[in-house]
């Protein structure tokens, strides 16, 4: 469920109905070999080194859940919109993925723990963020990490959420947390850009 290019979509958006077109974003579909070498260079830098088990919350159609099936881990992804999830399944066909129609911020894994959970331009639309990352940290096994991808987008009446704003909210959560800038490599997004866009990893113990 990743925000647009030039402004995030809003929280209330109808997903199945922009799922035929969102891959054309260079950020979502990362059609573009630049802009895919340059994520898949992020992702690989931020998941961990050996193959594990990764959650991709707010997976939309499965282009960073490729990515990282691509790097050896086995993927379990959750999206709200059942028109993403089975463009995620189309895409991944014969990897060693699994897609799940449900909520991002209550995933439904049951027992289920992983060795990261990443997170891309979700935690902004969340009313309750603090709770939703509480959650996802039960989710980790010991030694996980938080891979949150996020940003504040537009100059008029910008949207999303500052790095600033998440590192408190982790701070509770007692892990090791880094923000990497984002907005300064316009490989990642087919263009520049001026906004903050930006990732928090986060890794417990």
């Amino acid at each position: 469920m990743s925000g647009n290019s030039d402004e995030a979509t809003a929280p209330g958006a109808d997903w199945d109905a922009l799922a035929a077109s969102f891959d054309d974003e260079p950020d979502h579909g990362l059609r573009d070999p630049e802009v895919r070498r340059a994520w898949a260079a992020r992702l690989a830098s931020w998941l961990p080194a050996l193959p594990g088990d990764v959650l991709d919350l707010g997976c939309g159609t499965g282009s960073l859940s490729l990515l990282a099936a691509e790097q050896g881990h086995r993927v379990t992804g959750v999206d709200l919109s059942p028109a993403m999830v089975e463009l995620a399944r189309t895409k991944l066909a014969g990897r060693d993925a699994v897609f799940l129609t449900g909520d991002a911020a209550a995933p439904p894994v049951g027992e289920q723990r992983f060795d990261a959970v990443l997170v891309r331009h979700v935690l902004w639309t969340l009313p309750d963020p603090g709770r939703a990352l509480r959650h996802w940290r039960q989710l980790l096994r010991p030694g996980g990490r938080l891979v949150l991808v996020e940003g504040v987008w537009g100059s008029v009446s910008p949207v999303g959420i500052p790095a600033d704003r998440v590192t408190v909210l982790l701070g509770p959560l007692a892990g090791q947390a880094r923000v990497e800038r984002l907005s300064d490599d316009p490989s990642l997004w087919g263009r520049e850009v001026a906004d903050e866009r930006y990732a928090v990893v986060a890794t417990y113990g």
